[in-house]
Parts: C-alpha cells; structure tokens; sequence
C-alpha cells in the first residue's frame, strides 16, 4: 500500500507536538504541514522536532495569494521554509479576485510563478499549484480547473513547478483522468478528501474522510500512481465536526479511512 502521509490541518486543533508524536506512536511516517503552526513552534525546532522522531514532511502550506502587496517576499520565505523542513513541496493557494478582474488576477499568479521559479530551483523545493473547485474562485484561488493550472506550469521545469492534486478539487473533472496522464512528472504533491452532502454554510470546511462521501478514490488513485508518483499520499480534511474531536481520533480514524480506499 502506498505509504500515507497525515497532513495536520486534519486535526487542526492538535499541537504540532502532539502531531509528530501521535504520528510517530501509530506508525505514520510522514505529515504534511502547515506554516502557522510551524512559526508558532519555531521553523528549526520545527525541523529538529520532525527529524528527531523519525518522520518526513510531505508537503508545506501554503504559499500563493498573489493578490496580496506582499506575496513576493512572502513566498520566497516560504520556500525557504519549505527547504528547511525538508519538504520537496510548497502548496500554493493561489488567491482569489483582491478587487481585480479575473484575467488580472490570473495574470498575476502568472507573473507571480516566473518571478519565484528561479529562487525555487535554488532550494529545491517545487511551487505545487493546487487547482481548486470553481466556487473558491472568488476568494480563495482563481486557479479554478486542472486544464488552466496546468498551463501555468507548462513553461516551466517539473522540479520548479508542478500541481499540487487535491481529489475534493477535481473529481468531479470529466477530463480529470486525461489531465492527470497530461500532468505526469507535474504532480508534487497528492491529497485525498471526500465530497460530502449537503454542504454546510461554511463550504471551507465542507470536506470528509475518505470514503464518507461521494469521490470515487479507486480510478483516481490508480491513475496518479501510473504516472510514476512515488511519492505519500496525503489526506487533508476540513471539517469542523472533525476538528472537535481529540487529536489521537482524528489521526486514528483518518488512517482507516486511508486504508479503506486503497484497498
């Protein structure tokens, strides 16, 4: 089975202390993380903390919102950051409108990639692009298909820019399959979430388990790992009924909902 990388959003209320060592304690050997946690902790303590009990980062969030007047210096920091904790991946939420209209907020997220490719190659850590469903689009990224964030990636190397692939985003594609072989090396980073119904007012944190709603993980599962994806797969959830259970359930029933879907 493809080994799973729990990422802390998923409990989001649970120390990363406790995190890395209710992950340690169940056998999970990687996470993903989040940059707020992780300045609130200290990025070297943060580091050492991961390193010491054994575990890898998968993937960092997030990078992006390049509607904002700092998202320059910003994203380079997190890139740093990225490098620091050993995480191959930055997830950049792209950001929505900020005021603008849609082709110039898309044209900034355009600028915003060719401005930070260069410092990424550097670090080593990929800008991963995460399509997300069309209602964020206003708000949370104007990168709002697969086809459109992969033509953002398309001038540049893999290693500098590639996608990160969130199921909750994307099943619903009906070219989803097609994208993913298109996608190949691009894919820095893969996450699993369920799309449940109906969805509460707060669509943000709408998401569920694997295997609670209606994306079918099966096909989609194969079809990343055929195009060579060698890496964990994530699952990130937002749900706030989930996020008011104690850490160690959370961890505990999102291990089973993994392994429930890869079977």
């Amino acid at each position: 089975m493809k080994e799973f990388s729990f990422n802390q959003a998923t409990a989001k209320y649970w120390p990363l202390v406790d995190v890395v060592k209710g992950c340690a304690a169940a056998g999970v050997r990687h996470v993903g993380l989040w940059r707020e946690p992780v300045a609130e902790y200290g990025l070297s303590r943060s580091a050492a903390l991961v390193k010491d009990a054994g575990l890898s980062v998968t993937s960092l969030c997030r990078g992006g919102f390049f509607g904002e007047d700092d998202w320059y210096d910003d994203n380079r920091r997190a890139l740093d950051e990225a490098a620091e904790l050993g995480a191959p991946a930055l997830v950049l939420v792209c950001g929505g409108l900020f005021g603008r209209p849609l082709a110039e907020a898309r044209d900034r997220v355009a600028g915003g990639l060719e401005a930070l490719a260069p410092h990424a190659l550097d670090v080593g850590v990929t800008l991963a692009v995460e399509p997300m469903h069309p209602m964020f689009c206003a708000d949370r990224s104007v990168v709002a298909s697969f086809a459109g964030a992969l033509e953002l990636c398309a001038p540049y190397p893999a290693a500098a820019v590639g996608i990160t692939l969130d199921t909750y985003h994307v099943w619903w594609d009906e070219r989803v399959f097609e994208l993913i072989a298109q996608a190949g090396d691009r894919i820095a980073s893969f996450q699993l979430a369920d799309w449940v119904v109906p969805l509460p007012a707060d669509v943000l944190v709408g998401r569920g388990l694997p295997g609670s709603g209606h994306v079918d993980f099966g096909p989609l599962i194969e079809a990343v790992l055929a195009t060579g994806y060698d890496r964990p797969i994530e699952v990130e959830v937002f749900n706030a009924e989930l996020w008011a259970r104690p850490g160690e359930e959370i961890l505990r029933d999102t291990i089973a909902a993994y392994q429930s879907v890869m079977v």
